[in-house]
């Protein structure tokens, strides 16, 4: 059988399950951009490859997923860490016009070269630690104009970098100023004429909500569900941050692929989300970076079957993270993730809140993104900090 690529003397994770599926002796097939065979040495049928690599005993895993970024924005809010650190809490900062609407005004003066050109550093960070997909989030334009031109260039970034793209409306994120309080009046133009516009751009895969006391309600969050519905895209959410206003329940009542964050989800909304699919993201670096101190339902998730994956959430005002390495350490040191628990974290799991059956483990007919890591095992994926062990990456085409 021809291929085009064999990777040999190789250690696997291929993370197909149960735990790590790990290949002491293993081998990789792919050929056109997808993988042929993944598995022990001895099981390979016979191949004729273009080209070989020998990994030298390395460890090959999944190329990295991270699956919930508000990667493109302008400027950053360095000045509200500040004061932060001085004593205000982050719902304080946003209510006083600050968070989410001061990152709102830099995005809307900057043009999309502008938005490319500063999302381009954060993007390579993730890239240079495994990341072979990312998904990013619109929602600092709050206008049709500004949203759309985020998810025009964050879709530019998969031509500019080999990374895979995938792109969420998050328009009802905040409120803007010029809504002056009426919440009920933006859904509507949320889910009215900026929705319509950009489904028709196809410039969405996904559409996102942040329902929370600072943003919407659960009933102004189902609006812009159903309008997501009609025009057949399907729909995440950040839920029970802050405060549980059942978020988790409705976003497994509406099918979601995710819910995100979870620090106050209760045993009822882990159990709805286990039995709708519905994946739990969590996000480490949020829950450092506010100083948070409720931690999510682990063990409520893990007894209702709830799917975890972990995402780092870079954002330029509650987690200024770039690393899926750091972001799998916080899982394990601030919320006692296992190391399996964050690998899948970062792999099957993640492709599982973006949709996305094509990646996230080795196996033939999945696409061929790989991460080889010089390690002796996988668990430093997880134990190290501020240390990259990335000898190479592979991207299937």
């Amino acid at each position: 059988m021809r291929v085009d690529h064999l990777f040999r003397n190789a250690r696997l994770a291929t993370m197909a399950g149960p735990g790590l599926g790990l290949v002491e002796d293993g081998v990789i097939a792919t050929g056109d951009g997808k993988i042929v065979f993944a598995g022990a040495r001895a099981e390979m049928p016979a191949v004729e490859p273009a080209q070989e690599t020998d990994c030298e005993g390395r460890w090959i895993t999944p190329g990295l997923i991270d699956c919930h970024t508000h990667l493109v924005y302008g400027g950053d809010r360095a000045r509200e860490f500040e004061l932060r650190l001085e004593g205000a809490s982050y719902e304080e900062i946003a209510r006083a016009g600050g968070g989410i609407v001061s990152t709102v005004k830099a995005t809307r003066a900057a043009t999309t070269a502008d938005l490319t050109r500063e999302t381009l550093p954060r993007l390579d960070a993730l890239i240079a630690e495994g990341v072979t997909t990312v998904e990013i989030k619109s929602g600092y334009g709050l206008n049709t104009e500004t949203e759309t031109r985020q998810l025009v260039a964050a879709r530019g970034l998969g031509k500019l970098r080999d990374v895979g793209v995938v792109t969420t409306f998050l328009g009802a994120h905040a409120l803007p100023a010029e809504a002056e309080g009426d919440k009920d009046r933006y859904i509507d133009l949320v889910c009215h004429e900026m929705l319509p516009a950009i489904a028709a751009a196809g410039l969405a895969d996904a559409v996102d909500a942040f329902c929370e006391g600072i943003a919407f309600s659960t009933e102004q969050t189902a609006r812009v569900f159903a309008a997501a519905k009609r025009h057949g895209l399907p729909v995440k959410l950040h839920a029970d941050q802050l405060s549980n206003l059942h978020g988790a329940r409705l976003a497994a009542e509406h099918g979601a692929l995710s819910a995100d964050h979870l620090e106050y989800t209760d045993e009822d909304g882990a159990a709805r989300m286990a039995a709708a699919g519905t994946v739990a993201v969590l996000l480490p670096g949020a829950f450092y970076f506010i100083r948070e101190t409720k931690v999510p339902p682990v063990d409520l998730f893990r007894k209702s079957g709830t799917a975890i994956a972990l995402a780092t959430d870079s954002n330029p005002g509650s987690s200024p993270l770039t690393s899926p390495l750091i972001t799998m350490n916080m899982g394990a040191t601030l919320f006692r993730l296992t190391v399996e628990e964050c690998l899948a974290g970062f792999t099957r799991n993640a492709a599982k809140a973006l949709g996305r059956a094509d990646i996230g483990t080795l196996e033939a007919g999945k696409r061929a993104d790989l991460a080889i890591w010089s390690i002796e095992r996988p668990a430093e994926l997880v134990y190290r900090i501020g240390f990259n062990p990335l000898h190479a990456r592979h991207r299937g085409a």
